[in-house]
């Protein structure tokens, strides 16, 4: 009994060993959680389940590689890409809000002034600072030069102005060219002015015109002498080119003063718009027939107390001083853009047709007091600027009506031009 009894202790004994392995409380580290066995299981079955179908793949395993090679290397060169783009984007941000610092205002652009980061940039580039920007000095925009004589007659007491010619003038027209012509008058009364002819498309006009004003000399001095070179627009109104003026205090009249200056830039000059009209001439010389047609008038001077004016035309044909005919347009009432398009013929022989003066006259109609004179303009002899180029366009083209706009000028001024013998 004693040897069955050490056989069961001796079976039991491993078992016991086992057992007391597993017993919670123990000191060994071998424990496993109930999860981690299925994974290793779960992995090893994986991993011969992928080397099986690896082994079935009929190719080298030198090439196998080298595609994993490749794979790997594509893979990093996406990730590259990737991560360039990125920093990219970042950096272009960051330029964004630079830029929206030294954006270029659009005000600026209409004001015709620079924004500041590129006046920055231009400084940079001149190396020019502050100072020295405004030492340097402003170019001025060339507009020609203009050759005069001055001369004083004691005898007569007449200051005799000569405009010889002008040279280098700016270009006005579409063209290239210029139609330009010269006003003079004396400052500050301006009650007498005189016009040279307008020379067509030409940058360095010949003149070769004298003009002369009534002028004690002991008023002479206290008077400034203005030639104001224009250029000629038969449609809208003519642009000064430049001017010259000349104090009479500072000019020797013991002998004949003859120069070139360069023109400056002309100021507005400050007259009194009396208005606008235009008229149309039209001769016919085998008939010895000038027909002239009233069309309208714009603008005119308000001459009555309500703001307004009853305008009519008073047209005279004149030689040597002598009123020939006068005609006279209907009245129209309380406006200052009246519109007449009223016609009137006059019989002037081809012989006597450049000797006539057609005299335009523009009157405020007033029933009680006497009809005021708006203003005046006259075509033909002694004629100047836009009033003798349109009756040199008349006789030019016969049988046709030439039309155009003039400028209506004070009534002594016009009086004065009609008394000078030519």
């Amino acid at each position: 009994m004693s040897e069955s009894r050490r056989e069961a202790l001796a079976a039991a004994a491993p078992e016991s060993a086992t057992a007391s392995s597993a017993v919670p409380g123990s000191n060994t580290t071998n424990i496993a959680g109930p999860g981690t066995g299925e994974k290793d299981e779960a992995f090893s079955k994986l991993k011969d389940k992928f080397m099986n179908q690896l082994d079935k793949i009929p190719l080298p395993s030198w090439a196998i590689v080298s595609i994993a090679f490749v794979a790997i290397i594509l893979v990093l060169a996406c990730c590259f890409c990737i991560c360039k783009k990125w920093i990219f984007k970042k950096k272009n941000k960051k330029k964004g809000k630079d830029k929206g610092k030294n954006a270029i205002n659009m005000k600026d652009v209409i004001d015709g002034g620079k924004p500041e980061a590129l006046k920055d940039e231009e400084d940079a580039e001149t190396g020019l600072t502050e100072t020295e920007k405004e030492a340097e000095p402003k170019e001025d925009q060339k507009l020609g030069k203009l050759q005069y004589s001055l001369d004083y007659n004691f005898t007569e007491n007449t200051l005799i102005v000569g405009i010889i010619q002008a040279a280098e003038l700016p270009a006005m027209d579409m063209g290239g060219t210029s139609d330009p012509y010269v006003k003079v008058y004396l400052l500050p009364d301006k009650k007498k002015k005189f016009e040279t002819k307008v020379h067509r498309k030409t940058l360095n006009p010949v003149f070769n015109e004298q003009f002369t004003f009534k002028v004690p000399y002991v008023e002479l001095g206290g008077k400034t002498l203005v030639m104001t070179v224009y250029d000629f627009d038969r449609f809208s109104k003519h642009d000064a080119i430049g001017d010259i003026k000349v104090p009479m205090n500072k000019v020797d009249f013991s002998h004949i003063t003859e120069e070139w200056r360069d023109l400056q830039s002309a100021e507005k000059e400050e007259q009194e718009k009396l208005g606008d009209i235009c008229f149309s001439l039209r001769y016919v010389p085998t008939a010895g027939k000038l027909t002239v047609v009233v069309l309208e008038a714009k603008n005119l001077k308000k001459m009555d107390v309500g703001g307004l004016s009853d305008p009519y035309v008073k047209i005279h044909l004149m030689q040597n001083g002598k009123r020939l005919k006068k005609k006279k347009t209907t009245i129209k009432k309380n406006t200052l853009n009246p519109y007449y398009n009223e016609s009137f013929s006059f019989e002037v022989p081809f012989e006597q047709i450049q000797k006539v003066q057609v005299v335009i006259t523009v009157l405020d109609y007033d029933k009680i007091g006497k009809n005021d004179a708006i203003g005046k303009v006259f075509v033909g002899l002694n004629s100047s600027g836009t009033e003798l180029r349109h009756w040199s366009d008349m006789l030019a083209n016969p049988r046709r009506p030439i039309a155009q706009w003039h400028v209506l000028k004070p009534e002594e001024e016009v009086e004065a031009q009609l008394s000078v013998k030519k």
